[in-house]
């Protein structure tokens, strides 16, 4: 309680950075601040047309440049002041504080990325396996709410992540991906899938996604790719393929003189098209770094989880403080006017 009566007695409130601050719920009002100048040249004009009733003979150190005499001028700005706390009052000083809760019911989603040899190939800058690497990690921090896994595959298949909100694990994990992370040579499609589909199978989410990237056929591995891919659509999971690199000559590595070597590169689309056929989602080919980003992009807006948001604003009104100061001001006026403040004789 003293420290709301001490805060009322505060000079901060007097401060032009204070009243900038604030939001005016009727900021026409504040346009009558302009009634105080036109008062006080009514009150002079009013004494210019009156004439004196009554002349004095006053010594000339008196009449003129007197400092005292102006301490009639006291009691009509207590007035004044009393007016302008008034108007500031009347014109609702207040301050918002808007709170924003979002939330919404989320997505699963599980990153299967190629970490075979074939992907150290340099059709992509600085190689396929740092660009996917890259996407993934702006794919991951462009989501808000989802659940996001990772599963790395070479000749075998690894989890390198449960399904998790933490983004910040999953960019450190996806960082430290290298291609020493697996012993077993090739590409086990089929195993991976089977891999992440393990991961998702308990997943109550509403909607659930894979997206397999890769940039070879299905060579390794105990499990059929087609077989995987028909397991993951019976657990209602949406599967995206992207193929990435292009068929042909593809530079790989210098030789003696730093001349970079051309290696041939074959990529089976016909699998990772009927994957993506079966898991009722869509194939895309990838052959450098922006149309893998493009790639990334789509799946993130066709994917995207609704967000609902609540708006909380909490208003607090300052008005009190200028009507009491308006009132205690007024007050001393009435005290001041009728005292000799008001009497001296120069007017």
């Amino acid at each position: 309680m003293q420290e709301q009566i001490a805060e009322f007695f505060s000079w901060s409130w007097f401060f032009p950075e204070t009243l900038k601050t604030y939001e005016w719920a009727n900021l026409w009002v504040l346009n009558l601040l302009w009634i105080i100048p036109l008062l006080m040249l009514f009150r002079k004009f009013v004494k210019f047309l009156k004439n004196p009733v009554l002349e004095l003979s006053l010594p000339k150190k008196v009449a003129n440049n007197n400092p005292w005499t102006y301490l009639r001028l006291i009691p009509t700005g207590f007035f004044f002041l009393a007016l302008i706390m008034v108007i500031i009052a009347l014109a609702r000083p207040q301050k918002s504080n808007e709170r924003v809760e979002q939330f919404t019911e989320g997505i699963d989603i599980m990153l299967v990325m190629d970490i075979s040899e074939s992907m150290d190939l340099q059709d992509f800058k600085p190689n396929r396996l740092e660009a996917a690497k890259a996407t993934a990690i702006d794919f991951i921090n462009g989501r808000f709410g989802d659940r996001i896994g990772m599963v790395v595959f070479a000749g075998e298949a690894y989890s390198l992540a449960p399904l998790t909100n933490d983004y910040k694990l999953l960019t450190d994990l996806i960082q430290d991906i290298s291609f020493n992370m697996m012993e077993a040579k090739g590409t086990a499609i089929g195993s991976a899938i089977a891999s992440a589909t393990n991961r998702m199978k308990e997943s109550e989410s509403a909607s659930k996604v894979l997206i397999l990237l890769s940039d070879g056929e299905s060579n390794a591995g105990n499990v059929d790719p087609l077989f995987a891919a028909q397991l993951a659509s019976a657990l209602d999971i949406k599967i995206y393929t992207i193929a990435v690199g292009k068929d042909g000559m593809v530079p790989y590595g210098t030789d003696f003189f730093g001349r970079p070597q051309m290696v041939e590169s074959y990529l089976d689309e016909t699998n990772l098209r009927e994957i993506a056929k079966i898991g009722n989602g869509e194939f895309f080919r990838a052959s450098d770094g922006g149309t893998l980003n493009n790639i990334f992009d789509r799946i993130d807006t066709m994917e995207k989880a609704e967000i609902l948001e609540n708006r909380y604003k909490e208003t607090s009104d300052y008005y009190r403080v200028y009507l009491f100061w308006g009132m205690v001001l007024f007050f001393i006026w009435l005290l001041l006017k009728s005292s000799f403040l008001n009497n001296f004789l120069l007017d």
